[in-house]
This record gives structure tokens, sequence and C-alpha cells, in this order.
């Protein structure tokens, strides 16, 4: 074989270069133009203002320029709206579970449920022990008082005759005072038991009286939420609960806070609760913030009272609920047309340089106030945002 210097450019001596040795050479030759025309150089630029300032931030010409709109950063003052969801409740302000005032069966329901009533309106009618015994320790102890006092009036002239001593005298006044005031006491349980007065009244002026039921009266005017007794239910004085009566012209929406939402919030903020229905839309004011935080969702529940003329809001529905704080916070608000994301989905927007190119700026977005977002990191008062023509710029930096 004849063997002769190696050349240079050759990849073997007297071979074919293989497939893959072409490949790579072409892939080498290929990297070596595409630096010389990109213009790479191994040194750095030791001009660089800021560390956004890198070798890939853009630069415009004249008519490029035309098709952006920069904003100026500037610290600016707006009111937070926490948007946040709840649930509707009664206001337990004008709400009442009543309890049987006496044990004893269930004789009649009066009242149906969502029907209005009115206060001391009869609910039902309980066939009770308790409420016959207490009408007759009532008239038992009307008599006795009513005897007694007799007796010491009496008393009272023998001792001016000398018929008895005065200190027999003075106890008889002692039986009567004590006498009447057991009556008082006797009275005092009709009242607690809901006794008409009118049946009062007839114990008092002697009057035989018939059967008197036991009753169960509601203590406020409202609608009828819940009926928890049935015809011939034994009822257990003070233990057993019959009826919810509610005030429904006004109710309480408790939301729930989360995090720094809770300190953009106070007592009389305005609110709005929205049921997601076309037209049903209610106005309230914040009317407590609970000072503990729920161990199960961590949050921490903000009652809103809200007015409900038309009985539109429902124990229980779940509501969209708007509450506007009424303290001024300050931050450096962005258009929202300026924020774009990068590969990662990580917020940026491009800020004018120094050297006239635009280079990009992660930013942290806080709160929304309508088209502009609150910027907590990223940016300074005075940096120039590109708002308009943000995406004609990414796609100039991305050739």
């Amino acid at each position: 074989m004849n063997n002769k210097p190696l050349d240079g450019n050759s990849c073997a001596p007297k071979r074919f270069c293989t497939a893959s040795e072409r490949t790579l050479a072409t892939v080498i030759a290929a990297a070596f133009a595409a630096c010389a025309l990109a213009g790479c150089s191994s040194k750095t630029d030791s001009n660089a203002v800021t560390p956004s300032v890198t070798a890939s931030n853009v630069t415009l010409t004249a008519v490029q320029r035309q098709n952006i709109h920069l904003y100026t950063v500037e610290p600016s003052q707006f009111r937070k709206t926490v948007d946040t969801t709840g649930t509707v409740d009664f206001d337990n302000d004008h709400a009442s579970t009543i309890l049987a005032p006496m044990s004893g069966p269930v004789a009649r329901l009066l009242v149906s449920l969502g029907q209005q009533v009115t206060a001391e309106q009869t609910l039902a009618e309980v066939d009770s022990p308790d409420f016959a015994s207490a009408i007759s320790a009532y008239r038992k102890a009307l008599a006795t008082a009513k005897i007694t006092r007799q007796l010491a009036e009496m008393d009272q002239q023998l001792v001016e005759h000398h018929g008895i001593t005065l200190r027999e005298a003075e106890q008889a006044k002692i039986d009567a005072a004590n006498a009447e005031a057991d009556s008082e006491a006797a009275l005092q349980e009709l009242v607690s038991l809901k006794v008409a007065p009118e049946t009062i009244k007839g114990i008092q002026d002697g009057k035989a009286m018939s059967r008197v039921p036991g009753l169960v009266r509601s203590p406020i005017a409202g609608t009828v939420v819940e009926r928890l007794v049935r015809p011939g239910e034994l009822l257990e004085a003070g233990t057993t609960p019959c009826f919810t009566v509610a005030d429904l012209s006004r109710v309480w929406v408790m939301a729930h806070l989360f995090g720094a939402d809770l300190a953009s919030v106070s007592i009389g903020d305005p609110a709005e609760v929205l049921t997601g229905t076309a037209g049903q839309h209610s106005s309230g004011t914040v009317g407590n913030i609970s000072a503990l935080v729920d161990p199960d969702t961590r949050s921490v529940a903000v009652r809103v009272v809200v007015e409900n003329p038309g009985g539109l809001l429902k124990k229980q529905t779940y509501v969209h609920v708007l509450i506007h704080s009424r303290q001024e916070s300050t931050g450096l608000l962005v258009p929202v047309s300026g924020i774009l994301r990068d590969e990662e989905n990580l917020p940026f927007v491009y800020v004018a340089q120094p050297s006239g190119s635009f280079g990009r700026q992660r930013v942290t977005l806080g709160y929304r106030e309508g088209d502009r977002y609150d910027i907590t990191s990223g940016l300074k008062a005075g940096d120039r945002v590109v708002v308009e023509g943000g995406l004609f710029v990414q796609f100039l930096q991305n050739q």
C-alpha cells in the first residue's frame, strides 16, 4: 500500500470518512458559524448597570418602539376588596329556640312550619300536670293570704282592747306577710308558664275554672322555621326544644377569611352578598370578627349582618361575599396588560434599561385591584414597564 502524509483536512490516512464523523464535523462547523453570526464573545459586559441587563435584552428600532407603550411605576393608594365565601344563618339576636315550659304530652299543635307568628302567640297546647298544679297552688296561696291578712287585722283590734298580747298580734302580721309572699311566688310561677292574663284574673276573682291547658307561646314575632315536636310527644320542662322562631328580615352571613385578608377587614366595613342567581344581590355590614381560628379550616369567621326583607337568603345557603375595606393600602400598581409569563409560568415584566434596551424582570404579584396588580417585589418606584406591546418584545427576544 502506498502511504502518504496525513492531510490536515482528512479524517484518516487514505480512507473515506465515516457517516458519524461527517455528522460531527458538520455540527461543529454549524456551531462556529452560529456563534460568529450572533457575535458571541467570551468577554463580559463590564458596563452592566443592573442584574436584569443581560445579553438577552431586546433593543428596538425607532419604528419598533412605536408598537409599545411604557408605564412609570409609582406608589398608589387603593382599597382592597376581599373576595370570599360564606353561609347564611339566622340572626341569633332575633331568633329563639323555644323549650317546653312544662312537662306533659302535646295535646295540639296550632302553627305550621313557615307560618308568621306574633309575640306571645300560642304555638301548642299541652296536657300538663305541672300546669294544673301551678294553678291549684296559686288558688291555695291566694286563699291563705286573704285569711291570714284578715286574722292579722282582727288581732290588731284585740290588742287595742287588751284581748291578746302585742307579741301575738305581731306574729299574726308576720304570718300574713309570709302568706302574701307565697301568693306572689305562685303568681310568678303562672307567669313563667305563660298562663293567659284572663285566666289569672279569673283565679284572682274566685271564678270557677274549667280545664286549662298548658300553653307554649312564642317570645318574639317572626317565622316558625323549626317545628320539633308532634302531637302526643311527651315534653320535659326546660329540656325539650319545641319550636324555633326567627325574624328573617335580617340574617347573618358567616364568611371565612384567611391569612393576609384578615388584616384588611374591620368591623363596619360594607359588604355585598351574591347568591349566584340573577338579581339576587344584598348589602350588609361586617358586624363581628371572631377572635378564634377554626382548627379544621384555619380560617377566621367574620359575621356580616345583611338585611333580608324579601326573604331571599335562606339558612345554610352558600353565598359569594365581597367585603370592601375602608382602610387605604399603598403599593406599586402595574396594569395587568404588562404582566407576562415565562417558560416556567412565572410572572415577569419588561423594564426599560438605561442602555435603551428592554430586559425581563421577574415580579411577585400581590392583590389585584381592578385591572392592576400590586407588585410586592421585583420593581421599584420610577421603573418604566412595557404595558402595551409586551408580547411583541417577547417575540423579538425569542427569535
